[in-house]
């Protein structure tokens, strides 16, 4: 049988905004043809099934979501401007139109109350790599004595980690830049003391 050949990279991102659009109950492989260009035939033969697709998304989300990561610190002379950066980002990506409106992680997780074990792997993995890397930033933080060590830095990002799942939250029901800014704002400041 002859492989097919595209970028796959390309093609799951066009899934991910196709799930995060629709989510992935609602979302027919005749959705996922439009979005990704692939029949159904190469969609299978390429991810199995609607799932694996899926699981292959989800897995390729966080990949781009490490990537971006560091670079809301490079260049900044302290970690809390870099923090700063990563909050306004995520405002403006609340605020947006597009696939990065939502985290895709955590829409998978919410609607996908049942998940196989290979898709909660997935997702938990997801979350955690986050997770794991605020628990960094906050270790820098701490070291350059940015902060203070009232809190470790594992207490300061369950506090962050519980905010932005709010603020993500709150942009549903309140879209408004100033509104979410001054929210954000108001996050860091509570992580940072």
């Amino acid at each position: 049988m002859r492989s097919a050949e595209f970028d796959k990279e390309k093609v799951l991102r066009a899934a991910i905004a196709a799930f995060v659009n629709k989510g992935y109950n609602k979302t027919s492989m005749q959705d996922l043809k439009k979005a990704t260009g692939l029949h159904p035939g190469s969609i299978y033969c390429a991810f199995e099934n609607k799932e694996g697709l899926l699981i292959a998304a989800l897995e390729q989300y966080n990949k781009d979501r490490c990537g971006e990561f560091s670079d809301y610190f490079s260049g900044e002379k302290t970690v809390l401007a870099g923090l700063k950066n990563y909050l306004m980002k995520t405002v403006t990506n609340c605020t947006s139109s597009g696939p990065e409106r939502v985290c895709f992680s955590q829409q998978a997780l919410s609607e996908l109350s049942e998940q196989t074990s290979a898709v909660e792997a997935v997702i938990s993995k997801n979350l955690n790599d986050w997770q794991q890397g605020f628990i960094w930033i906050f270790e820098q933080a701490l070291a350059a004595g940015e902060i203070d060590n009232s809190r470790t830095a594992k207490q300061r990002t369950q506090s962050l980690v519980m905010g932005i799942y709010g603020l993500r939250t709150f942009a549903h029901t309140h879209p408004t830049v100033d509104v979410l800014e001054e929210l954000a704002t108001q996050l860091l400041e509570d992580v940072s003391r």
